[in-house]
């Protein structure tokens, strides 16, 4: 992990913050002792909903077998 003092994370701030986006993890030190890190955030997890589409959209009731002979001939079963 990188090691800046603090006026030099001032004045490239952008740059280090485009590096922790990357994820690579700054430490921003005062007087050479660390007192912060600069790290990516995580991506925030949503729960899915289920059923959204439940009216809007339609299964045909072959769905497993349509194009099963294009299938099988893809993958030499015939």
């Amino acid at each position: 992990m990188q090691t800046v003092n603090i006026h030099e994370a001032k004045t490239q701030l952008s740059r280090y913050i485009d590096q922790a986006t990357l994820g690579q993890g700054i430490i921003i030190a005062r007087a050479g002792r660390p007192v912060a890190r600069l790290m990516p955030l995580e991506a925030e997890k949503t729960a899915r909903i289920l059923g959204l589409g439940k009216g809007i959209y339609h299964l045909p009731v072959n769905f497993d077998s349509i194009a099963s002979d294009e299938v099988a001939l893809m993958f030499n079963l015939s």
